[in-house]
């Protein structure tokens, strides 16, 4: 792999992940780009104890564009996006419109019992291919090998920079996810701080220690291969399964069979079998219905300084879709509680993704 790094012109870093060590990345993005909009504020909420991020400048950022417009693309004559190479495998560049970044903000007092600092951090946008039209279930195994050491790399070196305690590597596809961007791509958030989701977990995983001195994430992998029941895919490195307490309609979890805390724990084996297995799970999903599925697909990582010890890096996938015209809305009970109401029971979900067709 060549990893090649080059500035956007305005600043932002850029980088090339590329299988040919002979690849030209000497091109230069002459755009006429304004100045770098200002850090984001994070607010404290002190009835829930979170942090929320404010970033008024993201409500400019673009949003649906035509196909032959997309910022996505390599550029063109003519058409300067933000890659500035003809063509690229897997590319890799700071968001123009973060919700976290290294830059400076004044920070408004919120008054209350709240209280408000930067939103330092930073956030990339991980671009998997250069065709518009391919999706993540397309990807051969070389380009999705080619994508996870983007993950690694960047899941490295964001872990390193002052002040960031989590990175989150993830995908949002299809519009009723609410995408602004078709382009096959993900992101990567590294957040000043540890997320909700991971803090709850962290928590449960040691009240689960305590009680039985095992790893909670090891030991609910290990029960579902047991069962059988809910499991969609395996192979000798990893599992798919849906979870016994599925929020979703379709939710599936991907587990490497070792235990690591994030993804630069995994050895080369376990590397090239998640591409094969990954992508099966995707094609299943979108052979369901007929249709092509919305989903999230994310990560979820040990803490860069809390919680390794108990932290089982593992990918949950969910769709908000329930039926061929219909969708999983968020409406009162999981939107104001936070208490979910699933419509599909998670067994007959995980039947109906084995019995599809993917070859």
């Amino acid at each position: 792999m060549k990893r090649t790094v080059t500035r956007l012109a305005d600043g932002r870093e850029l980088i090339y992940f590329d299988r040919d060590d002979d690849a030209d990345r000497g091109a230069v993005d002459e755009r006429p780009l304004p100045p770098r909009p200002p850090a984001s504020e994070l607010r404290y909420d002190p009835l829930t104890e979170e942090w929320i991020a404010v970033a008024g400048h993201r409500q400019g950022r673009t949003f649906l564009p035509p196909a032959d417009e997309c910022p996505l693309c390599p550029s063109a004559p003519g058409r300067l996006t933000e890659i500035p190479s003809a063509a690229y495998d897997v590319v890799v560049f700071e968001n123009r419109f973060p919700s976290f970044s290294d830059r400076p903000v004044d920070l408004a007092p919120p008054g209350g019992l709240s209280e408000s600092r930067p939103g330092a951090g930073r956030c990339e946008v991980v671009c998997f291919t250069s065709d518009h039209g391919s999706s993540f279930s397309t990807l051969s195994p070389d380009q999705v090998g080619l994508v996870m050491e983007a993950w690694i790399d960047r899941t490295a070196e964001l872990s390193a920079l002052p002040g960031v305690e989590q990175v989150f590597c993830f995908e949002n596809r299809g519009a009723e996810i609410g995408i602004t961007l078709a382009h096959p791509h993900g992101q990567i958030y590294a957040y000043p701080y540890v997320t909700p989701r991971t803090t709850l977990t962290l928590r449960a995983a040691e009240r689960h220690r305590e009680r039985t001195g095992g790893n909670l994430f090891a030991d609910v992998l290990a029960a579902e291969r047991e069962a059988g029941v809910r499991v969609v895919a395996a192979n000798e490195h990893w599992t798919a399964f849906v979870p016994a307490a599925a929020r979703w309609p379709y939710e599936i979890h991907v587990y490497p069979h070792r235990r690591v805390p994030d993804l630069t724990g995994l050895e080369a084996a376990e590397r090239e079998a998640f591409g094969p297995l990954y992508t099966e799970v995707l094609r299943r999903l979108d052979g369901l219905f007929g249709v092509v599925m919305p989903y999230v697909a994310a990560w979820h990582q040990a803490p860069v300084r809390a919680g390794r010890d108990l932290a089982y890096t593992h990918l949950e996938l969910f769709s908000v879709r329930r039926a061929p015209g219909k969708l999983k809305y968020l409406a009162g009970s999981e939107s104001a509680m936070g208490a979910f109401v699933n419509d599909v029971l998670p067994e007959e979900a995980a039947r109906l993704l084995r019995n599809v067709v993917t070859s």
